[in-house]
C-alpha cells in the first residue's frame, strides 16, 4: 500500500479539499495523510469564511509526516497566500518528494476566491518549478499565463508557456470549455488529448481535487504520466456521472461508486 500526502485546505462539507483527496486516495488503495493549510467553512452553495493555518504549524505538520512515515506521493491543492506557499515550498525542497502533483486551486465552485491575487507571483516562482505535473483548469491557466484561452490551440500554447515556468508536465483541464470535456497534457515535447463526453449535471463539487488526487495515486502505483492522466480522467468521469445529489448547490462526486457497485451496496 502506498502512503500519499495532500497539502491543501479543508472542506467541512466533505466534497472538496483534503476530504475529497483522502477519499480519492482510499478509492485507489492508498493510505491518505493530510497537512491542513487553511480551514474553509464551506458547503455546496457558498464559502462562509476561511482561516489560514500559521506557516509554523504548516511546516510542523509536514515534518510530522515525513519524519515518521514513508511518503510515496504528494499533491498540493489550495495554497491561499504568500506565507503559506513559502512554507510549503521550503519543506518540499527539503524532502523532495517524487512526482509532486500541483493543483493550483484559485476559486471555489461557488465563485469565492481561495488564493489571494498577490500570491500569483509566488505560485509561479516557488511552487510551479517544484511540480512534476501542474493541473490548472482553463480559468487558472488564464490567470497564470495572462492570456485568454478559447480553443484547444490556445490551451496548447498556454501549456507550453507554463512548462517554461518549470513544471515538468502541464495538464490543462477543459471542463470550463464548451462541448466535450477535452484536457491537454504537454510533457515538453508532445501534446496528448484526453476527451470524454460532457455530463449534464450541476454536481461537480471537488472534481479538480479528485482528479489531481487520482493522478497522485496512479503515479505512486507505478503508472506513467499518460496512463495516470487517462485512468484518473476515467475515474473522475465515473464519479461525476454517479455524483451525489447532496446539499442545495453543487453536490459532490461519488468517490467510491465502483467499490460500492462491486460490493453490492448499490
Amino acid at each position: 500500500m502506498k502512503n500519499l500526502l495532500t497539502i491543501a485546505g479543508s472542506d467541512c462539507s466533505g466534497g472538496a479539499g483534503i476530504q475529497a483527496d483522502l477519499k480519492t486516495f482510499s478509492a485507489h488503495g492508498a493510505f491518505g495523510m493530510s497537512v491542513v493549510v487553511s480551514v474553509v467553512a464551506e458547503n455546496t452553495s457558498r464559502v462562509i469564511s476561511i482561516q489560514d493555518i500559521t506557516p509554523e504549524v504548516i511546516k510542523d505538520q509536514i515534518d510530522a509526516v515525513f519524519e515518521d512515515i514513508p511518503v510515496h506521493g504528494v499533491k498540493t491543492g489550495m495554497l491561499s497566500g504568500i506565507e503559506t506557499m513559502n512554507a510549503v515550498a521550503e519543506k518540499l525542497r527539503e524532502y523532495r518528494p517524487a512526482n509532486l502533483v500541483v493543483d493550483p486551486v484559485m476559486i471555489a465552485k461557488g465563485g469565492c476566491a481561495l488564493m489571494h491575487p498577490d500570491a500569483l507571483n509566488t505560485l509561479i516562482s516557488e511552487i510551479i518549478p517544484l511540480s512534476f505535473i501542474l493541473t490548472p483548469n482553463i480559468p487558472e491557466a488564464e490567470t497564470i499565463t495572462g492570456k485568454k484561452i478559447s480553443s484547444v490551440g490556445e490551451m496548447k500554447k498556454a501549456a507550453a508557456v507554463i512548462y517554461k515556468m518549470g513544471a515538468k508536465n502541464v495538464l490543462i483541464k477543459g471542463g470550463h470549455s464548451a462541448g466535450d470535456a477535452e484536457d491537454i497534457l504537454f510533457d515538453g515535447v508532445n501534446y496528448f488529448s484526453f476527451i470524454t463526453k460532457r455530463i449534464d449535471t450541476k454536481n461537480t463539487h471537488g472534481t479538480g481535487c479528485t482528479f489531481s488526487s487520482a493522478i497522485t495515486a496512479n503515479l505512486a502505483n507505478g503508472m506513467d504520466i499518460q496512463s495516470s492522466v487517462k485512468a484518473s480522467k476515467d475515474y473522475v468521469t465515473t464519479a461525476i456521472k454517479h455524483a451525489l445529489p447532496i446539499g442545495k448547490g453543487h453536490g459532490p462526486t461519488n468517490h467510491f461508486y465502483k467499490l460500492y457497485k462491486e460490493s453490492g451496496i448499490l
